[in-house]
């Protein structure tokens, strides 16, 4: 088939499903997901086998573009108004979560799945340190949608939403130096200090080094082409985005941390910040989430699902009581209002967005290539699962906090979520 018709199919395939999941009041990426697996070669017959197999690159600057976004939603004066109790309670229940999650699959999993292969020091300890790194972040766009729907406002929604921007970041950071720590275990490299310390101080010096240049070079730049038009604007900073991922990835560099500080540099140091994250959100966000995401679910191998379903419970079921306890645990500590100790976990279930894309670098990594299959289908399988509960779980919270608006409306037009 030819590859234009394949990404027409895609690209329309995502859009009516995501539609369709938004008109259901769920997030639009689990329409998206929905259309990949419907159109996964091995349900439809008519789509290429190896069409997954052909798109890292599309993958690669998806992600390039969804860590600058992150990296632009971290303005340090935001940060300074936000206070001890949301910084708080991002750290608390991102590690909690991570270190609960990661223990339970390095210990749990081979008990659960006895017919899994590989032993626990270079298969299952890796295996638990890249799934609880995955583990921490959370996926906002279904809080918003609720949120707009039902008019919310209050400590717990501002909390709800503070939280899952930063954790995202923090997330990110989790899986920089999982991954590498990861790495030396299924190679079977020794401990030395150059493998343990040098080795991911390298990767994250360099990748925030590269990165911040790419920023500020972008700044200058902008500087220069002030009154130019949008589109220049979008193609230089496609362009730069490129150049700092591909540059970071030749130098052994993590390349999702450069691409996030290069936004961290565009946000804070750049005078038109909000018109260069407008123009994106207006021109590019939606296209690229529609293919990155209806791709994620075409990666989806049944016969591996099939395998992974205790993977999946079990990933699902730590996630949780990571989430909630160390919510609980960092507002306790940051102070929080009472309501906000009791409900903003609900808020932090869903999941998706920037863990499907850090699975699926597992596939470049040849060292990963025991488990990289395993690891894509439990993640995309347990995504399915939170957002679809995540929302209800959400509205859960704000009604329970009182802060629904008295004129909710009952549904939502597109135009407003």
């Amino acid at each position: 088939m030819d590859t234009t018709l394949v990404i027409g199919i895609i690209l329309f395939s995502g859009f009516v499903l995501g539609e369709l999941a938004q008109r259901l009041m769920l997030p639009r990426v689990t329409g998206y997901i929905i259309a990949g697996i419907l159109l996964n070669p091995q349900i439809a017959s008519f789509m290429p086998r190896d069409i997954a197999g052909h798109t890292e690159f599309v993958t690669n600057f998806a992600l390039s573009f969804i860590t600058f976004s992150i990296g632009g939603s971290l303005i340090y004066t935001h940060i300074k108004k936000l206070g001890r109790s949301i910084l708080s309670i991002t750290f608390f229940e991102a590690e909690t979560t991570f270190l609960i999650v990661a223990l339970a699959v390095a210990f749990t999993l081979p008990l659960l799945a006895p017919g899994t292969h590989g032993d626990f020091l270079h298969t299952f300890r890796p295996l638990g340190l890249i799934i609880g790194a995955l583990a921490s972040p959370t996926d906002p766009t279904g809080t918003l949608a609720v949120k707009h729907q039902y008019k919310a406002k209050g400590d717990v929604t501002s909390t709800i939403l503070g939280v899952s921007a930063f954790d995202d970041a923090l997330g990110l950071m989790n899986f920089s130096v999982a991954i590498v720590v990861a790495e030396v275990l299924v190679l079977h490299e020794s401990f030395s200090v150059s493998n343990s310390l040098g080795k991911p101080l390298l990767q994250i010096g360099g990748a925030f080094v590269v990165g911040a240049l790419f920023g500020f070079v972008f700044n200058y730049i902008g500087r220069l082409i002030r009154k130019d038009t949008e589109g220049v604007l979008i193609v230089m900073l496609f362009s730069l985005l490129g150049l700092c991922y591909g540059l970071a990835h030749l130098a052994n560099f993590d390349e999702l941390l450069a691409t996030m500080t290069m936004g961290i540099v565009v946000t804070n140091f750049n005078e038109q910040r909000d018109r260069v994250f407008e123009i994106l959100e207006r021109y590019t966000e939606e296209m690229i989430f529609v293919l990155f995401f209806t791709l994620s679910g075409m990666y989806l191998d049944f016969s591996i699902l099939a395998t992974t379903a205790v993977g999946v419970a079990l990933y699902t079921v730590t996630r949780t009581i990571g989430k909630f306890s160390g919510t609980y645990a960092g507002a306790v500590i940051g102070h929080s209002p009472k309501l906000v100790k009791r409900y903003t976990a609900f808020g932090l279930i869903p999941s998706g967005g920037i863990i499907i894309g850090l699975a699926l670098l597992l596939k470049q990594n040849p060292a990963f290539d025991a488990f990289a299959d395993v690891v894509i289908n439990a993640i995309i399988g347990a995504t399915v699962i939170h957002e679809l509960v995540g929302p209800i779980l959400v509205q859960i919270a704000l009604k329970k906090s009182g802060e629904v608006g008295r004129n909710a409306l009952i549904h939502v037009p597109p135009s407003e979520v």
